[in-house]
Parts: structure tokens; sequence; C-alpha cells
């Protein structure tokens, strides 16, 4: 596998192009220096087949298939024109038709070499264990375990079973710094290794890896045409039927009224050279693939050709929230001690961490990554429990530390959602057991629960009682107080995590689904492309849903959203003649993703559902690219216009030109190949890097 550019020389197009100009350039010295007139029509008729039997040959196979190619109609133009003596102007029309095809070849190749380069980023080879076996990275099977040394990149898609040390993952996740790996992590083929050594488990077929994944999309949105190019390619076969009609006629009628031969014989060739659709053809497909090729370079991976000239319409989107504006892991956001627990902020967190160092869900990740953020010490904890949906227990130094939810240590608690209320008056319950325990009730009115909840609870209450959280007149002030912090921190939006030692109190956490960096750069590009704010569509709380609304710039939330809710609200938007851009992560999004006018999943977060229903995928999971990718698509929609205009320009005048007047045929050559490798470098301008830049600036005078 090289990753080296494709060579000039090893396309035969550009080889047997470059022997045509080197006959014609010698023929034509030959011819001007007196040589004999038998050497210099050797020359060009070696010119002739140099260049033009490979299309020839080509055209004559689409004939076979009923169909009129132009390639073929070119050669027998030039033949036509040897036919009267116009040998040079023949071979002239062969050398620029060859250097045309020869440098479309080119381009596809540059274009070719820009999705492979992604491939590429992978190594050859990899270290197998346990014998350190050198064996090539696509011999590489699921289960096999690597040895990755410092300064390598990684063969393939694993999971770290042992080591530490830090890896950039640019090339794959866009993260600018390079990250810490820790037995467990997951690795990414074509991934750099810092100066750690890393024992990475395989755990994706190589065939199968991101990177893989990345060609392979991006190699088969390549083979797909554009609507609009499968129109085009639908009236080529009528135009130069009526095209070879028209030069019949041309040739015929003056000839019936006794014209010359030769004379009429060069202006009827001259007209098939000049009416030729070959800069047309050529119009729609480079902007088309390059913009495709582009896009994927920046990790967003656009499905087909038909996807981009359909995410080019887009006028409306709608966005997810979790996993999509957020980052869709909790982090720690608040730490709060409750007065006379005897614990600062960092005693709180570590002392969390400690009893949540052995879980694996994300609230605990959370909470430990936290603590290692703040270089705290981790203590000991035996007797290590865990109970789903409620929380851990573990001892730690003769204390039993419980951290888990409220809703199943505190009793009393009542979410701010209104989920599992227990009275009917309004005001959440630690609002209402503060209010009673200051008027001095004995029993708070928030300890009355529902039939309900008392039969939810039975397990949850057996645990308590174990735990002695039938409260002292010491532990009853601290879970009012906690109570109260619950309610405060979840009304902002939070996820409220209590922290009991011997079943009283200490503290409250609190962890919340950060948003993500570039969110707000992002809606706001969105909303200068479209002319509107997008519109948020979640399955969280209206509260939540808000929040995060209100930090990016969105007025339209719609929240507590089922699947098929988020389809019918992308339906409803639809309805009023909106082109919708769905963007999402989750399996609750796959509908909507696959309902809305184009569908944008977070390769990254996102589940393979998601990722498969979506006609577009971010893999570095970079919301920004995402108005950077429709204001490119928008682009390449306006070269495709552009294209069309300038080949249907040069087609009319040189035509006109031919009927009314007397167009050269060197002249009209030069005009009709000419176009052809105009409108085809024209689309090939955003393969650049400075194409993606530009198309990042929504404010930048061809976004929209």
């Amino acid at each position: 596998m090289s990753s080296s550019r494709t060579r000039i020389w090893s396309l035969g197009e550009v080889r047997w192009a470059a022997a045509a100009v080197a006959l014609f350039a010698t023929g034509l010295a030959a011819q001007l220096s007196g040589a004999p007139v038998w050497l210099w029509w050797t020359l060009y008729l070696a010119c002739y087949a140099a260049g033009g039997w490979e299309p020839a040959l080509e055209g004559l196979r689409a004939l076979r298939d009923r169909k009129l190619d132009v390639d073929l109609l070119m050669v027998a133009a030039a033949v036509g024109a040897a036919a009267i003596g116009q040998v040079t102007d023949g071979a002239l029309l062969i050398v620029i038709f060859a250097t045309s095809g020869a440098l479309e070849s080119l381009a596809t190749a540059r274009t070719e070499d820009s999705v492979r380069s992604l491939l590429d980023l992978a190594p050859p080879t990899a270290t197998r264990l346990p014998d350190e076996e050198v064996v090539a990275t696509a011999d590489l099977r699921v289960g096999e375990v690597i040895l990755v040394r410092p300064g390598e990149r990684i063969g393939a898609d694993g999971r770290v079973l042992d080591g530490s040390s830090d890896v950039d993952q640019a090339t794959i996740t866009g993260e600018g710094m390079p990250v810490p790996k820790h037995a467990g992590d997951e690795v990414f083929a074509g991934t750099l290794n810092g100066t750690g050594v890393l024992r990475v488990e395989v755990i994706r077929d190589p065939a199968d890896s991101v990177i893989a994944r990345i060609v392979a999309m991006v190699e088969q949105a390549a083979a797909t045409k554009a609507p609009t190019q499968l129109f085009i390619e639908r009236i080529e076969q009528r135009y130069s039927i009526g095209m070879v009609v028209a030069t019949l006629g041309l040739f015929a009628v003056p000839l019936a009224f006794g014209a010359e031969l030769s004379e009429t014989l060069l202006r009827a060739m001259t007209f098939m050279i000049v009416a030729s659709p070959c800069a047309v053809v050529l119009a729609t497909m480079p902007p088309m693939l390059a913009a495709i090729a582009n896009a994927g370079r920046h990790g967003v991976l656009i499905k087909s050709a038909v996807v981009l000239e359909r995410l080019a319409q887009v006028d409306a989107v709608a966005l997810d929230k979790s996993g999509t504006l957020t980052e869709g892991t909790p982090h720690l956001t608040d730490v709060r001690p409750l007065p006379g627990s005897g614990l600062d902020d960092n005693a709180l967190v570590s002392l969390a961490a400690s009893v949540e160092h052995a879980s694996e869900h994300p609230i605990a990740r959370a909470i430990v990554t936290a603590a290692g953020e703040r270089g705290l010490p981790s203590g000991t904890a035996t007797a290590f429990t865990a109970t789903p949906g409620s929380g851990v227990r573990a001892q730690l130094d003769g204390v039993t530390v419980t951290v888990g939810s409220p809703a199943h240590l505190l009793p009393g608690y009542e979410n701010p959602d209104g989920h599992g209320r227990t009275s009917e008056q309004p005001g959440s319950s630690s609002e209402r057991a503060a209010e009673d325990l200051r008027a001095g009730s004995e029993e708070p009115e928030a300890l009355v629960t529902s039939p309900k909840q008392r039969t939810e609870g039975l397990g949850a209450r057996s645990e308590r009682e174990e735990e002695g959280l039938r409260l002292s007149s010491e532990g009853e002030p601290r879970r009012v107080a906690a109570l109260r912090v619950c309610a405060e921190l979840e009304r902002a939006g939070r996820t409220a995590v209590v922290v009991l030692t011997d079943g009283v109190p200490v503290g409250v956490l609190a962890v919340t689904d950060r948003l993500r960096d570039d969110a707000a750069t992002a809606t706001a590009g969105l909303t200068t492309l479209t002319g509107a704010a997008p519109v948020l569509l979640t399955g969280d709380n209206p509260r939540a849903a808000a929040d995060v609304a209100a930090q990016v710039g969105i007025t339209d939330v719609r929240a507590q959203l089922l699947p098929e809710d988020k389809v019918a609200a992308v339906r409803q938007l639809q309805d009023t003649g909106r082109r919708m851009l769905m963007i999402g992560d989750g399996v609750n999004d796959a509908p909507a993703l696959a309902t809305a006018h184009v569908g944008l999943a977070m390769g990254r977060a996102g589940s393979d559902l998601a990722v498969q229903s979506a006609d577009a995928v971010i893999v570095r999971d970079e919301l920004s690219a995402v108005p950077a990718a429709l204001a490119l698509a928008r682009r390449a929609r306006r070269l495709v216009v552009q294209n069309l205009v300038i080949a249907g320009a040069f087609i009319t005048v040189l035509v006109v030109w031919d009927l009314v007047g007397h167009l050269p045929l060197p002249l009209g050559v030069a005009g009709h190949e000419g176009s052809t490798v105009l409108v085809g470098l024209n689309g090939l301008r955003l393969l650049r890097r400075a194409a993606w830049n530009r198309a990042s600036n929504p404010c930048a005078s061809d976004a929209r």
C-alpha cells in the first residue's frame, strides 16, 4: 500500500498523449522545414494512432452496445479531415483530444489519491503477540493481540489490554491534543502512539476499521451519479444522434446545390467537432467528486453524489441534543459538601471516586475522571456492591460509603420534572420537607408515599434500614439540606448524585452532558446558511433541552419526543416546503434521519443504526464540519451551473460561427477542447484545502 500520489507516467492516457504530442511536434517541424511529404504524413498518421486508438476502441465498443460515443465522433472528424487533405488539422484535433483525456485521467487519479491517503494512514504491518511476529495488518484477525511501540501507528481498531500512553487521534477524531489511553480504552487504526508501550486486542477486522469504512463510503459515493449528471447522460444520446444527422445534412445539402466537396466536408467536420457535448458531459461529476473527496478528507462522509446534490438544497436544520449538540458523556460540574459534614470539595470528590472506581457506569467514570484531573488520592474500597439504577456501596476505612441516585437514597426525594411525585400539592418534595421541618412538623409531608412508590421502594427501603437510614437528629437536617441542593441542581438541568457515609448524607455532586465546544459556532453557521435557527428535537426533559438550546441560540425546542414524534416533527416541517437536514446520533434518531431530506449522523458517538440510516456521517464528531459541508455542497452545485453555462456558451458561439461564417478547423478544435479542459479544472478546484477553509466560513461570499 503506497502512500505516494499516483505518478503521472503511470497513467496510460498520459503516456499515449505525450507520444501523440511528440509525433505531432516532429511532424509539424518536418512539414515546416520542407521535408518530404511522405515523412510528415507518416508522423501525423502515427500521431493519429497514438492519440486516437484508445478513444476509437471505446467508441466502437459503445457502438456495439447501440450507444453513440462522443469519443468516436471526435476520431471520425479527425479521419475526415485527413481524408480531404487537412491532415495537420486532424492531427491537432487528436493531440488536443488526447491531452484533454490525459488531464481528465490525472484529475480522477488525484481525487482517488485523496481518498486513498486516508487508508494509507494505517501502517502496512503490525507486531503480533505472543511471538512478536511482524505481519501484514490485512492479515490480523479479531481477538489477536498486537504490540504497539512508542512512535508507531496502531495497526488495527482495538482495545488496550495493558500499558498506558498518549495517542494522537487527530486523523480520526480531530482532537488537537493526544489522548491518554489505558487498559480498557479503545484505539483506532492509523492513530499515532506516543511514548508508552501498548498491548492492543483487535476488535474489528482491518477491512472494517474506521479508516477502511471511510474509504469504502467515499469510493461508493464516487461511483454514484447526481440527478443532474443522470439527466445529462439521458439527453446525451439523443443530442449526439441529432448532431450526426445535422452534420450529414450540413454535408449533403450544400453538395446537392453544387458546393465544393472538400470545403463542404471541412465545414461539416468542424461543425461535428464544435457541437459535440464533451464539455457538457464533463460539467457535473468533477465538482461533485472533488467535493465528496474534500469533505471525506475533513471527516464528513457523503455517501453519494445524489446526497451531495440534496445537501445543497437544504434550507432548514433539525438537531438532536444528547450526543449531537452535547458530547454524549457526563462530566462533573458541581461539588456541594453539606454543612456539618467536615468535608471540603476535594475531600468529597475523593471520597466518591474511591467508591466509584470499580464501577463502569458513565456517571461513575465522570466522578473518577474528575478526581484524576484534580490530582486527588484514591482510597482502597472493599466490599464493593452495585445496585443498577440505585448506586454503589463500599467500605472505606471502616465507614460505609454510598454514592448514587437521590431518588433511591434520600427519603422524600422528588424529581423536579414530576416523576415520582408523592403529593398532589405543588412544589418539589425537597422544598416541602424543608418547610415542614421549619414548621416543627414531626413527619414531613413529603415522606407520605403513594401505594405505587411503597411497592417500588421495598427493596430500597430494606437497604436503607441495613445502612441505618432511619436518620438521627443530626442526619435529618442533612437530609433536608441534601434534598434542597438536589432540587436546585436538577432545576439547573444537571443530574444530582448524593454521597452518604454510614447512611447520613455528606454531600451532593452534579454531572451533566457537556456542550460540545463547537456547538454554538456550528449552530450560528447553520443559521447563517439557512436563514433560520435550527430546531431542537430531543427525548430529554424540557428543562434540560431549554438550557442547552439557550446556550447555542436555538429558540424552537421540542422536548420529550419519542422516535415516532421526531419523525412526525420532521415530516411536519417538510410539509411546509422546507428541505430538512436532520442531525442525530442515537438509535432513536434513526427513523428521523431516514425521513429527512438529508440525514447526517455523528459517526464516533453514533449508533450503528443511526450511521446506516443517515445519508452522511461526521466521522470526527466535529459539529462545525456540518455548515462547512453544507457550504461546500452549495458551491459544488454552483460550479456545476457555471460549467454548464461555460460549455453551452462555447458550443453556441462556435456552432454559430461555423454556420454563418468560416471557422477554421484548428480554432474550432482549440475552442471545443479548451472548453472541456476548462470545465474539468474548474470543478477540481474543490479538491484544494482552500475550498474547505472557505466553506468553513459561513459568512464568506459563496456561502449561499
